[in-house]
């Protein structure tokens, strides 16, 4: 592994220039290629997603991404270079997979509901360069055509703490939506502890054609501090303003607050044990100047327990505050809506090839309505469920923080 500085291990790479705990675990596969160290990344689920009720749906479809990261020593730093790409608008279609009380982006111009967006094909085109300046401090430079803005947490396909579920949270756009923005300028200082970001990009929302590039002017701002003050803990917090980011309302802006706390310990022979807690809140400000509307909550409680090398449960309870327009339910006065959901899964990993792991999984969930929309959703708990396969590269062998530094801080 390339040093980085200040003895800064790789498993506290999360998304963008997110942060997680340093004992988490890091799958990949590795090579090496003269000075340049080179990790592919991934998940494949092929899911049947049944959604209940008069807004559901089912679907056969495939959930995606795969990363390519090179590094390499550099000028007394490290150069980072990341690609990712998903196959969703193939795999899962224009429209996305079925998912109660979802909403975000378009489809065919109107807001999609009950859906979650498929991924663009370039989720990531980066470059980073972290450099120490002094004995105690580092800079780092962030910059991406196709990238994350330093805001939000650690996307949730990469929080150790959603590893098995394939679905995206229902407060996505509450909180990590824009770990895909065209268009990304970050930087910061750093020690071995904590990190003050600051960052500018294109606020706006890919539009839906998922394989073209959607650059606009960089006219969004944020910052974000970041905290590791042990191996186990990774804390953050950040605030964001984006300009005109929704398609269906170009002429307003958007506020957005977060804050994170992430926990990973390893459990026995081969498990491990991920959580974290998310808070993401929006607020709609008219553009013009006219008025805004309240702040939009949100809370992630999410966990996956790894109990050996084979079984893993997991878990997420949620709360959000949506509108009768996020979901598009006509009749029903428009206000922010208190919503609920619970879901639960288990995978069994079923064989070990090549340096990958095939798994076999379930995942149920729930959702709590108020009665205002029970109408539309036939219940005031809707209900779905989902079964899958996953193909993902196994734990990548000296990657980990050596157990000594897993249970001793060196702070």
């Amino acid at each position: 592994m390339p040093d980085r500085p200040f003895d800064i291990p790789m498993t506290r790479m999360g998304s963008g220039t997110a942060w997680l705990p340093d004992a988490s675990a890091m799958r990949a596969w590795h090579f090496t290629a003269r000075r340049w160290m080179l990790m592919v990344h991934g998940d494949a689920f092929l899911q049947y997603d049944y959604q209940d009720g008069p807004r559901g749906d089912d679907q056969l479809g495939s959930i995606n991404w795969a990363m390519l990261m090179a590094m390499r020593p550099l000028a007394g730093g490290t150069l980072h270079l990341h690609g990712m790409a998903s196959a969703e608008p193939l795999t899962v279609g224009k429209r996305g997979y079925p998912l109660l009380l979802q909403s975000g982006e378009t489809y065919q111009g109107e807001a999609l509901h009950d859906r979650q967006h498929p991924h663009d094909l370039f989720m990531e085109l980066s470059l980073m360069y972290e450099r120490p300046i002094s004995s105690q401090l580092g800079a780092v430079v962030y910059a991406a055509p196709v990238g994350e803005p330093g805001i939000g947490p650690v996307a949730y396909m990469h929080r150790p703490s959603a590893l098995n579920d394939p679905f995206a949270p229902l407060s996505h756009h509450w909180t990590d939506a824009t770990h895909i923005t065209y268009g990304v300028l970050t930087g910061g200082i750093f020690s071995r502890t904590l990190k003050l970001e600051g960052t500018l990009f294109n606020g706006r929302e890919p539009d839906e054609d998922r394989y073209d590039f959607d650059f606009d002017p960089l006219d969004s701002y944020g910052v974000r501090l970041s905290a590791t003050p042990t191996t186990h803990w990774a804390l953050a917090a950040s605030y964001g303003f984006l300009n005109e980011p929704e398609a269906r309302h170009p002429d307003d802006d958007q506020r957005r607050v977060g804050a994170s706390v992430l926990h990973t310990a390893p459990l026995g022979d081969g498990g491990e044990w991920a959580s974290a807690m998310v808070y993401g809140a929006n607020k709609h400000v008219a553009g013009d100047g006219s008025g805004s509307e309240p702040w939009q909550h949100s809370v992630i409680l999410e966990s996956n327990l790894q109990l050996d090398r084979s079984n893993t449960v997991y878990g997420r309870l949620e709360y959000v505050r949506k509108s009768s327009e996020d979901l598009m339910i006509p009749g029903v006065e428009d206000q922010p809506y208190d919503i609920g959901s619970l879901s639960l899964g288990y995978v069994r990993e079923l064989a070990w090839w090549t340096g990958a792991t095939i798994g076999l999984g379930a995942r149920g969930g729930i959702s709590l309505v108020p009665a205002a929309l029970e109408g539309a959703y036939g219940s005031r708990t809707p209900a779905g469920f989902a079964v899958f396969l996953r193909v993902r590269p196994t734990l990548l062998a000296g990657a980990h923080v050596m157990d000594a530094d897993m249970h001793m801080d060196h702070r």
